[in-house]
């Protein structure tokens, strides 16, 4: 499987951004998954059903499925989060993961920016970036600098520099 992130501050525009990618690359062919980094927590289930109630009863991992689709939820229980090998492995083999978040993992990453946010650029310390998504131009940028609304640029750019 090869991997590309998405990587930037909050509001940045990151989930947008994966928003309009996904149908691009999967029009051109690929099968593509995604994972994405909370850094808060959250719960994707419903207090009161079953599968919360089992959760809360002390479950490690809780599979609920139908005939459109299934979910599995793992707790940690106290255990280490699990490190992104560890998550991409999880996952049924497709041709690209798409990952969001993970800012600091040394995979091939593009950077996403917006200068209103008033933050710093990722790029300088973090040689796993390969581009840069931006809504303005980057001087001294030595990584390719893709405008932010150019989908057909970054998916070639994913397409290209995704790694195994």
């Amino acid at each position: 499987m090869k991997i590309i992130g998405l990587a930037g501050w909050s509001g940045a525009g990151k989930t947008t951004l994966m928003a309009k990618l996904l149908p691009v690359l999967i029009a051109r062919g690929l099968s593509v998954s995604t994972i994405k980094h909370a850094h808060h927590a959250f719960d994707v289930d419903t207090p009161g059903k079953d599968s919360y109630i089992h959760r809360q009863a002390g479950a490690h991992e809780v599979l609920v499925a139908s005939t459109t689709r299934f979910a599995l939820m793992a707790e940690h229980r106290g255990a280490a989060e699990p490190e992104l090998p560890e998550l991409l492995a999880r996952l049924a083999p497709v041709d690209l993961v798409v990952v969001e978040g993970f800012k600091r993992h040394p995979h091939s990453k593009i950077e996403v920016f917006r200068a209103a946010l008033g933050k710093p650029m990722l790029w300088p310390d973090d040689k796993a970036i390969i581009a840069v998504a931006s809504d303005q131009a980057v001087p001294g940028c030595d990584r390719v600098v893709i405008g932010l609304d150019d989908i057909e640029a970054i998916a070639d750019c994913v397409m290209a520099r995704a790694s195994e």
